[in-house]
């Protein structure tokens, strides 16, 4: 009996603990890339998971409209720098670009915004309203809005106090005399979803399909006992 007990001590008993973090940071081995392969119905079905997810996502919580309104902003440069000088023509640009930029954040835009549509000018700041300024001159003031027609009409007013704003600049002799301007698009606006549906629907199967190849590399062994 006394050996029979001393042999039984004697046993070591080995459970296979489960741990998600040890392959994690270790490269995949080819048994792991066919695996992948050979799952290949887990990460389709995971994509397409996703992707009704994020088309679930956008119809229940949609992401706001984006009007955009257009002003034209022509430097002149030949007639600001007849003699053609690359470096005044830069600094030209540069200077007279900055002006402008201050003017469309300037306090008084905001502030007239704001009391217009009744929006916090931190608001109008902070993401509400964007400018871009793309290679072919066209200015182009961005705002976002759950509702479309606020959204086209705060683009417009945007663009259209900054054009007021400018020229009464261009009058005072703040800003070259040479810049001109033109409003060319501020009514019957271009008005999107900030964010296409498409792009919630890449999202969600991205994310899900990553989640489905992690779970394929490095989980699954790990549950199998790999």
């Amino acid at each position: 009996m006394r050996t029979l007990v001393r042999y039984m001590l004697r046993i070591e008993i080995r459970i296979p603990l489960y741990d998600p973090m040890k392959n994690i940071f270790s490269s995949p081995s080819l048994d792991d890339l066919i695996n992948l392969l050979k799952a290949w119905r887990f990460w389709v079905l995971g994509a397409l998971f996703g992707a009704v997810i994020g088309a679930a996502i956008y119809y229940i919580a949609p992401p706001q409209y984006r009007a955009r309104a257009t002003v034209n902003v022509d430097f002149n440069l030949e007639q600001a720098w007849p003699k053609d000088v690359d470096r005044q023509q830069f600094f030209y640009l540069d200077r007279e670009t900055r002006k402008m930029i201050e003017i469309a954040w300037s306090d008084d835009v905001m502030s007239q915004l704001s009391s217009e549509f009744a929006i916090p000018v931190q608001d109008l700041r902070g993401g509400k309203l964007l400018l871009s300024q793309p290679a072919d001159a066209g200015w182009h003031f961005f705002a976002d809005d759950s509702d479309p027609t606020t959204a086209e009409a705060l683009a417009s007013a945007w663009a259209n106090a900054f054009s007021i704003k400018v020229q009464a600049g261009i009058d005072a002799g703040d800003i070259n005399e040479f810049v001109r301007l033109e409003v060319i698009q501020s009514e019957n606006l271009p008005t999107e979803r900030r964010t296409p549906l498409s792009g919630y629907l890449l999202a969600g199967s991205f994310g899900f399909l990553t989640l489905a190849v992690f779970v394929i590399l490095f989980i699954r062994p790990q549950m199998l006992g790999r």
